[in-house]
C-alpha cells in the first residue's frame, strides 16, 4: 500500500533538504507558490526562516492553513462589504457600483429588512 505522505527533495536556504508532506499539502504549497510568483525552494526558505519550532514539514502544513484560512477569512469579509459577486461559475469579480454601491441582498418575499421579520399580509 502506497503511504498517503510524499517525502520530496527541495533546495532550502541553500542547502538540499527533504520534506515529507502528504499529495493535498504538496499541491497546495505548489499553488501559493505560483499565486505568490516564486519558486517552490523561495517559499519553502521563507517558511523556514520564520520556523518557531518544530520541523519543516510541520510549518510547512501550519502555513498552508494559515494561508488558506486567511483567504478564506478574506473573502467573507469582501463579500459582506459588497466587494465581491459571484458568477453562475463560482469564480468571483468586483462587485457592481464598488464599496459605497452594494446591491440590496435578495430576500424571499414577505420580510422585511430588519433582522428577517415577516410583514404583515405577507
Amino acid at each position: 500500500m502506497k503511504s498517503p505522505v510524499a517525502k520530496r527533495s527541495i533546495l532550502v536556504g541553500g542547502h538540499k533538504t527533504s520534506v515529507s508532506l502528504e499529495e493535498a499539502f504538496w499541491t497546495a504549497v505548489k499553488e501559493i507558490s505560483r499565486q505568490r510568483d516564486m519558486s517552490l525552494s523561495d517559499l519553502a526558505s521563507e517558511i523556514e526562516r520564520n520556523l518557531q519550532h518544530g520541523n519543516l514539514s510541520s510549518a510547512i502544513r501550519v502555513y498552508v492553513l494559515g494561508y488558506f484560512k486567511n483567504r478564506a477569512a478574506d473573502a467573507i469579509t469582501q463579500k459582506d462589504h459588497g466587494i465581491l459577486r459571484y458568477d453562475k461559475g463560482g469564480e468571483t469579480a468586483p462587485a457592481a457600483g464598488g464599496k459605497g454601491d452594494r446591491p440590496e441582498p435578495l430576500r424571499p418575499p414577505g420580510l422585511s429588512r430588519k433582522k428577517g421579520r415577516q410583514l404583515e399580509g405577507g
